[in-house]
């Protein structure tokens, strides 16, 4: 019987999370009927054989290696004809229903061709990572200048922040996040679903970017509301910094052409050149720097620019 909903999780080490999830996934389900699909990118701990073991209403596969975000949920879309897929993260827990709530929502307001929700901190208070406004040349602009950095959530100095505003209202959004996010199957294949060039980070901003290329205009479902628990450090992995900017890089090169995407780079490069400058000197940059960060991304910048388009993961 075809389900309603297919619920894409990527896992890659999450046995300290891939339970609370799931749980919350199975309690909280309602009339909207679902197929859980898990994709584990060769996890070296013991996620796997938690799934496997504890969750036999759970598809798991296990491809056997480590896919990246973007075609480990193409590969798990590709497993289901679902009306509807959505992609949840493994460190989230769903209140209320939350996937009948978006899944009743997009029913109700077709045509936006992405939907969202209101993620929340273990401690309920906002986490406002569930959505951002698309990326401009304003955007970098600000960015480039260290403006966002010093005004962070400024509605006007820090636009991809979305500013102030809780979540809590219905509102057509720039990108909704991968954390949470819902598409028609229908819309899903229009899109070709996520772009697999991108190993990790910056995939769904593509996608978003994308739907509303033609025309669809992400909202957010601000009764649908889950917690994720996102790093609380100020500290970023190398690694995973080094993979974010690839993923910007990749954006300003996917998107923009000519003079446009030769400002964006410069703009980006000259963010991280002028935060690894400041960072020694200023206070506010300076706890925001992840132990020298920018320094490291400065200094590696031949790395990320080229984005994932012109190299491997």
């Amino acid at each position: 019987m075809k389900a309603d909903v297919a619920i894409v999780i990527v896992t890659y080490n999450s046995a300290g999370q891939i339970r609370e999830c799931l749980d919350s996934v199975l309690r909280e389900r309602k009339r909207v009927t679902q197929q859980i699909i898990v994709v584990d990118n060769d996890s070296r701990d013991d996620t796997a054989a938690i799934v496997a073991e504890e969750y036999p209403e759970v598809e798991l596969f296990l491809p056997g290696e480590n896919l990246g975000f973007a075609k480990g949920v193409n590969y798990g879309a590709s497993r289901s004809d679902a009306e509807f897929v959505l992609l949840l993260n493994p460190d989230t827990v769903i209140l209320s229903g939350a996937v009948d709530t978006v899944v009743d929502f997009a029913r109700s307001r077709p045509g936006h061709g992405l939907y969202g929700g209101r993620t929340l901190r273990p401690d309920g208070g906002l986490e406002p990572s569930s959505c951002w406004g698309a990326p401009t040349l304003w955007s970098m602009a600000l960015f480039a200048l260290g403006i966002t950095t010093l005004a962070p959530r400024n509605r006007w100095l820090d636009p991809e922040s979305l500013g102030s505003w809780q979540r809590d209202t219905i509102r057509e959004v720039g990108v909704i996040t991968g954390c949470f996010l819902l598409a028609p199957i229908d819309v899903w294949k229009k899109l070709g679903g996520l772009d697999e060039r991108y190993f990790m980070y910056g995939e769904d901003v593509d996608l978003a970017m994308r739907a509303r290329a033609l025309g669809y205009r992400p909202v957010i479902c601000p009764d649908a509301e889950l917690v994720h628990e996102v790093g609380q450090s100020s500290e970023t992995p190398v690694h995973k910094t080094l993979l974010l900017y690839r993923g910007k890089a990749s954006l300003v090169r996917t998107h923009w052409t000519g003079l446009s995407q030769m400002l964006g780079l410069f703009l980006l490069a000259a963010g991280t050149g002028i935060r690894a400058i400041g960072g020694n000197v200023s206070v506010k940059m300076r706890k925001r720097d992840g132990g020298g960060r920018w320094q490291t991304l400065w200094r590696r910048r031949s790395e990320w620019l080229p984005g994932y388009l012109s190299q491997g993961a």
